[in-house]
């Protein structure tokens, strides 16, 4: 027997037999988390007619979730690194499913926000511990088809998430796009706290950076409140400036705290490995475009297309079933293609969808496009995994689960800011042209990536081995 099946033998022998169904579990919950960020568009104008909800109360209903959501990973990857990512986990989830109830029984505005700002919190927790979880029960190629199926269930989520938006708000009411995460987070909650093993904490002696956390999270929530406001008032306008000048100066003071404190929040050296700038980079581009491909279609669909919300939500289904096949596909065959290549060919596939809508645009064409561009950007979140988490340590795991999952909403708030200023016409009386601006810009963003991932991405094949 030689040293590798050897050492594939052992790996084998130490693997947990119940890993496959805990990464069930946990993708539904990732699944419920991704799930929240989109199934909430649809039900906003029947949820801000019952409870007498302002365009501003509508905005920040979704904002709430997003900032708290995309503020706290950090933290919440440290916090797994620290603690041990199943009480984390744990915590989270119990957090996010209390915060939806609320958020469904809702009577006012202050509590709807507020039932979002707490489900985006319990989400902060619950991602990034999850995914270090699936880093450390999983090895080899095992590993990357696992990232395959996460991938899929997050991607997935999105375009499901407008499917699902409509039939409920159709059917029993908005109030049950929250209230059906009860059910069902309190099932995964009592399935995971008896099956999930109880992993180390890495922690040792050291200490939650608190101000480093303080930091980041007011840095992250500065841009993504100042992407916000470039997609309502536009990237001119003194407000925006003012709130994105303001998270890069946070950023540039945590930079300087974390070099400064003796337990820092990230140890600075992991944001300068190859692997992990290019796999935030690859899962920056890639959240963008997908948010920019639900935007522009939900939109087009409904107000130029004149479908209603349901039929809407049918629509995406192919959307969901190739952003998934995709994923997929990518988990098999990183392996063997490496991820530089994998992710030049996600990125090529989806310029090479989203530009054809902006050549002409019917129902058809949209869906059958944009499904193709769709699978390109599935095969991109597993690049954006598997490259970022390839040789991090298990005691970073947590954390570089964290930086992941921050830059995830980064990109989908900058992508639904820059295709709301492109499309701003188009959103206003219905017309194709700024649907059709949109897609092009979305297309050439795909393809500059693509020129970009050459040059960033690592050369050889992603190894997603970790040395215990």
């Amino acid at each position: 027997m030689t040293d590798k099946t050897a050492e594939d033998a052992t790996v084998e022998q130490a693997a947990d037999p119940r890993r496959w169904r805990l990464l069930g579990l946990l993708g539904l919950a990732q699944f419920m988390l991704i799930l929240d960020v989109t199934v909430v568009a649809i039900a906003l104008p029947h949820m801000g007619a019952d409870l007498g909800l302002g365009r501003d109360a509508l905005t920040w209903v979704v904002s709430a979730y997003t900032l708290a959501f995309g503020g706290l990973m950090l933290l919440g990857g440290r916090m797994a690194d620290l603690f041990g990512p199943k009480p984390v986990v744990l915590a989270g989830l119990a957090t996010f499913t209390v915060a939806s109830l609320a958020t469904g029984l809702a009577t006012s505005a202050e509590l709807a926000i507020g039932g979002r700002v707490a489900q985006g919190v319990g989400a902060a927790m619950l991602s990034p511990a999850a995914l270090s979880i699936v880093v450390r029960l999983f090895d080899g190629e095992e590993r990357n088809r696992a990232l395959g199926i996460w991938s899929a269930l997050g991607a997935g989520g999105a375009a499901i998430g407008v499917l699902l938006g409509g039939a409920l708000t159709a059917g029993p009411g908005w109030e049950w796009v929250f209230l059906i995460n009860v059910p069902v987070g309190i099932v995964v909650a009592l399935v995971l706290a008896r099956q999930l093993p109880p992993l180390p904490a890495w922690g040792g002696n050291a200490r939650l950076d608190l101000v480093g956390a303080l930091i980041v999270t007011a840095a992250t929530g500065l841009l993504i409140l100042g992407f916000i406001e470039a997609g309502d008032e536009g990237w001119t306008s003194s407000r925006t400036a003012l709130l994105l000048v303001g998270g890069i100066v946070g950023y540039a003071v945590l930079g300087g705290w974390l070099r400064r404190t003796r337990h820092p929040l990230i140890d600075p050296a992991l944001l300068s490995r190859r692997p992990v700038l290019s796999g935030t980079f690859v899962l920056f581009v890639a959240t963008g475009l997908m948010v920019a491909v639900f935007f522009l279609g939900t939109f087009y669909l409904q107000s130029a297309a004149g479908h209603g919300p349901l039929t809407t939500g049918l629509l995406f289904l192919p959307v969901a079933a190739a952003t998934m096949v995709g994923a997929q596909m990518g988990g098999r065959l990183i392996g063997r293609l490496g991820a530089r290549t994998l992710g030049v060919v996600g990125l090529s596939i989806a310029a090479a969808g989203l530009v054809v809508p902006a050549f002409g645009m019917s129902t058809l064409t949209t869906v059958v496009a944009v499904s193709v561009g769709s699978a390109g950007l599935g095969v991109l979140f597993v690049v954006a995994a598997a490259t970022a988490l390839s040789q991090v340590e298990p005691h970073l795991a947590g954390v570089a689960s964290g930086i992941l999952s921050t830059f995830h909403e980064l990109g989908a708030s900058l992508g639904a800011a820059v295709m709301s200023g492109v499309a701003a016409a188009s959103l206003v009386d219905g017309t194709t042209a700024g649907f059709e601006r949109a897609y092009l810009v979305a297309a050439v963003i795909a393809a500059l990536a693509a020129v970009v991932a050459v040059v960033l991405i690592p050369g050889r094949p992603a190894s997603p081995e970790i040395h215990q």
